[in-house]
């Protein structure tokens, strides 16, 4: 698996990987200080409340990427600079969240790469209600726990 940003790109790894890999179609927009990040996939599946998703970043990351999937809900924010700065203390190297994020120019200043449909101030419920490490399928791309994702300024990849 490439290092770092300088060694690959996902229109680079879009070419390689032709045929086998997949990218998503919604349209992300980078929050987080990284314009670019990769790793293995951690799911989790809630609708407007961030408490599972928040437990998952209290774990070690080991450099894996949480795939947070909102059903694509802009109402609130699944994720602000506390979640953020807690996954940057437990060694994750990003999050996808598919609905919105909040506190986005803290955001900005994280080592961390936040991928997100847009930004919502309001905070999620706090219910515990969704589910952990399934397969997720937003934007025509299926993202499994294990998988690998890249998310660069073009879009995001997966590939199994």
């Amino acid at each position: 698996m490439p290092a770092d940003q300088t060694t690959w790109s996902t229109a680079d790894l879009c070419d390689e990987h032709e045929g086998s890999i997949s990218a998503c179609e919604s349209q992300f927009t980078l929050y987080g200080g990284l314009r670019a990040f990769r790793g293995s996939i951690v799911t989790v599946q809630c609708h407007e409340d961030n408490v599972l998703a928040r437990q998952a970043l209290s774990e070690p990351g080991h450099a894996r990427v949480l795939v947070v999937d909102g059903g694509g809900s802009l109402r609130c924010a699944l994720m602000g600079d506390q979640m953020a700065e807690l996954a940057v203390g437990n060694g994750w190297a990003g999050a996808i969240v598919n609905g919105a994020v909040r506190d986005i120019v803290a955001l900005g200043q994280l080592p961390f790469g936040i991928a997100a449909l847009g930004s919502n101030p309001l905070k999620s419920g706090k219910r515990g209600t969704g589910r952990r490490d399934i397969e997720v399928t937003f934007g025509g791309v299926t993202l499994r726990p294990g998988d690998t994702v890249y998310v660069d300024n073009d879009g995001l990849v997966v590939l199994p």
